[in-house]
């Protein structure tokens, strides 16, 4: 398995580069990185004058990162005129202006000039510095040419590495015509327009079964902005295979209160009837009984979602009422512990077994402290804040 971007069964385009001269670099690590900096961008050729710690060098080895086809072909010199002796373009970078008459250039031109020299069959070389202080202007006065990089004045030094690599992208990056290493797989052809309305229709088909485009009135609004959502994906044809599957896992997972689904509100009031007949649950044991008030939250009716929320956005309530949450055996609509106070949501039509069951739980939570609340449903749809008020006279009054 090949390692970060590094695939050896793979040969680099053979380009000819300029050589890459290190004046009297001072750590190994540092030509290491160089070599491995030079591998990027397909430069082979390394001369080093005068390295302070000797050559060969295993810090160096270690640095290059498997650039050992370079080390293994460094050239040593005693001097920067010996280095650069069969040179015909000489290029001298630096940070720092040398006060010399000869052209500056950045690292975009520079590459341009010695691509065109190098194709004529002549021969370019780049001369890095040292690392503390670069190079001297005797070492300067040798180059045709000075390049600089187009830095932050105020802190234009680069490690010696950096220098390398910045001067081997710009060569390499013309040298090969920008050409990219890989490219994205081809994607499928675009959906079509059936293709998308099926898909849609299906993910309509389904929000509406958990009640998502609610309430009526902004139905239409939010099917616009859910269609331009998809619209502007473009998608392909695979997208949309991809799309109705991932609906139809979420749909399908849906079996039922076993399963943890979305009931429809016939259904709910089924639950909550055969709740009720059951005794609320006092038989069943603790995971049992907590997972039946989850499946409660799960289905809230609509004056349970519409009192939640102007609960939860109310400043005297907010963060104070928790719903569907057992106390003891018993799972009001609303309670709050710190309050002590439970609240029962009366709908319209209920069965007695309901009513009766309602009744042992009022009579259950009265006799431990807490206060019950009973509210008509109807009145919580029509005016929920009517509610809250009852609730906050309740809450002013002596218990």
């Amino acid at each position: 398995m090949s390692g970060s971007g590094t695939d050896k069964t793979k040969t680099g385009p053979a380009i000819d580069g300029p050589v890459v001269v290190l004046v009297e670099p001072q750590l190994g690590e540092n030509i290491g990185m160089c070599a491995r900096a030079m591998g990027n961008f397909g430069l082979t050729r390394l001369r080093l004058v005068k390295p302070r710690d000797g050559w060969p060098n295993l810090a160096a080895q270690r640095a290059a990162a498997g650039a050992d086809h370079i080390l293994d072909g460094v050239e040593l010199f005693d001097t920067v005129e010996a280095a650069v002796a069969d040179v015909s373009l000489l290029f001298a970078t630096t940070a720092r202006a040398h006060d010399q008459a000869k052209p500056v250039v950045g690292p975009e031109a520079a590459a341009r000039e010695m691509s065109a020299h190098i194709a004529t069959g002549a021969s370019a070389a780049i001369l890095f510095g040292r690392e503390r202080y670069g190079l001297t202007n005797d070492e300067v006065a040798l180059a045709d040419r000075i390049v600089t990089y187009p830095v932050n004045p105020g802190f234009a030094s680069l490690n010696l590495a950096q220098a390398v690599l910045l001067m081997g992208y710009e060569w390499f990056k013309l040298s090969t015509g920008n050409v990219l290493p890989f490219a994205m797989p081809q994607r499928s052809e675009r959906a079509s327009q059936h293709q998308m309305q099926a898909f849609f229709d299906n993910l309509v088909r389904e929000l509406d079964k958990v009640e998502f485009l609610r309430p009526p009135e902004k139905r239409d609004t939010m099917l616009v902005n859910l269609r331009n959502i998809f619209t502007r994906m473009e998608p392909t044809k695979q997208d949309m295979h991809t799309l109705h599957g991932v609906v139809m896992a979420i749909a399908e997972g849906r079996k039922g209160p076993a399963k943890g689904g979305v009931l429809d509100a016939s259904q709910g009031k089924r639950l909550r009837e055969l709740l009720a007949e059951q005794g609320g649950g006092g038989g069943a044991d603790g995971g049992s009984f907590r997972g039946l008030a989850r499946l409660l939250r799960r289905n809230p009716t609509d004056a349970e979602r519409d009192l939640w929320k102007a609960l939860t956005t109310d400043r005297r309530f907010a963060g104070q009422f928790q719903r569907q949450t057992p106390v003891g055996r018993h799972i009001p609509d609303f309670v709050s512990f710190a309050r002590r106070l439970a609240i029962e949501i009366v709908n319209p039509d209920e069965s007695d077994a309901i009513a009766a069951d309602r009744a042992a739980r009022r009579e259950w939570l009265e006799a431990r402290g807490y206060r019950v609340v009973e509210i008509a449903a109807e009145r919580i749809t029509a005016d929920p804040g009517s509610a809250l008020e009852m609730l906050a006279e309740m809450t002013r009054a002596p218990h």
